[in-house]
């Protein structure tokens, strides 16, 4: 384990969704490729893929269902932005999802600053999306919050300061956020490169080495099991 992942490990009390609500209330869930249940159609249809989410929380007697980091999924075949003739197929998700409720609060994981935000508006892209700059041992890193509202980013101001457990914003619903059912794409970024209120949140088999070196499972920082 790097010294990174040591730090994200040791900090406590870590939440990014509504803080009332308690790991208690939290189930495991599987998107993955191997998942029958995910058939084309499902994953075509956002207000199908929403009503099964919902079914999943009511029968686990939930109210968040997590997961997903280093998982291969078939949930982007639908888009042109992960699939194309001039690039390899991006299907391996490199973050954390959190899957609730449309307006659910989104909270800051740790003290930091606004350093990007954008509306990435493409068909299977993030939606209202924003990143936070922080620091450990004077390195700067990053955490990534997508799927947003889209009030989450109206007022909103790069170097606006955010204390840990701090309303960010709202989770959006399919029509804002990508055409998905609402949740938040929580990531960890240790080098964002260049990018700005966008940083890749799938990636393809033959990156995968660099983007989980580059993004530790977030999961370390939540504690959620």
């Amino acid at each position: 384990m790097s010294p990174f992942e040591k730090f994200l490990k040791q900090l406590e009390n870590v939440k990014v969704i509504e803080p009332t609500i308690s790991y208690d209330n939290y189930v495991t869930i599987d998107l993955s490729d191997k998942n029958p249940d995910l058939n084309k159609e499902l994953l075509a249809d956002a207000e199908k893929f929403e009503i099964y989410i919902e079914d999943y929380l009511q029968k686990n007697n939930a109210l968040v269902a997590f997961g997903g980091y280093n998982e291969v999924r078939n949930l982007y075949k639908r888009s042109t932005i992960f699939n194309g003739e001039d690039f390899d197929e991006r299907n391996i998700h490199i973050g954390l999802d959190l899957w609730t409720k449309e307006g659910t609060e989104v909270t800051a994981a740790l003290n930091g600053n606004v350093h990007s935000f954008n509306f990435n508006n493409s068909l299977g892209d993030y939606g209202p999306t924003i990143i936070l700059e922080h620091l450990f041992e004077e390195e700067k890193f990053y955490t990534l919050y997508g799927h947003l509202s889209l009030e989450s980013i109206s007022n909103l101001q790069i170097g606006d300061e955010f204390k840990k457990g701090e309303k960010l914003g709202t989770l959006g619903n399919a029509e804002v956020n990508g055409g998905y059912s609402p949740h938040l794409h929580f990531q960890i970024i240790k080098n964002l490169d260049q990018n700005s209120g966008d940083y890749p949140g799938v990636c393809s088999k033959n990156k995968l080495d660099y983007y989980l070196e580059n993004c530790p499972d977030p999961n370390l920082l939540l504690k959620i099991n």
